[in-house]
């Protein structure tokens, strides 16, 4: 086997690229990297120049609806900030099951923290950060950060 050092790149179909392009470069902060207007697709880095890639490609008014995940790592400050950064969008910010939060939700058992929104074809898009503390694979499900802040100074 070969061993895998990370994820370089994926792909989402999207109804409008002019729109999905915008949001990718100023909401999520993605550098455009190529756009191939004759493919109707739309390339993006993320962490820098030749690090990972997001590939967007126009779907016209096909009837695929296809609500896809991924997760885009960031900075525990960052993350903190996400909430107010969505709102200020116009966007809003979730959890893992969909409802509306005021602050990121850990995962105890990595332990990470995430905030979720949805892109303007309905993908669900996550900011997480990977936190510094020891895992607790014992804790179910997920918790708010300010409960796991607890749990840690306990």
């Amino acid at each position: 086997m070969i061993p895998v050092s990370g994820l370089y790149e994926a792909h989402l179909s999207v109804c409008d690229l002019d729109r999905s392009i915008e949001f990718y470069r100023d909401v999520v902060g993605l550098a455009l990297a190529h756009a191939v207007p004759e493919r109707h697709a739309a390339f993006f880095w993320i962490g820098g120049y030749q690090r990972s890639m997001l590939g967007l490609w126009s779907i016209y008014t096909s009837p695929v609806n296809l609500r896809l995940h991924i997760a885009l790592q960031a900075e525990l400050p960052d993350l903190l900030r996400a909430i107010s950064d969505l709102r200020s969008q116009k966007i809003t910010p979730r959890n893992g099951r969909g409802d509306e939060i005021d602050e990121p939700s850990v995962f105890p058992w990595m332990p990470a923290a995430s905030v979720y929104f949805n892109d303007p074809d309905g993908h669900s898009i996550e900011y997480i950060s990977i936190l510094p503390d020891a895992a607790r694979p014992d804790i179910p499900g997920t918790m708010t950060f300010s409960e796991w802040d607890a749990i840690k100074r306990a």
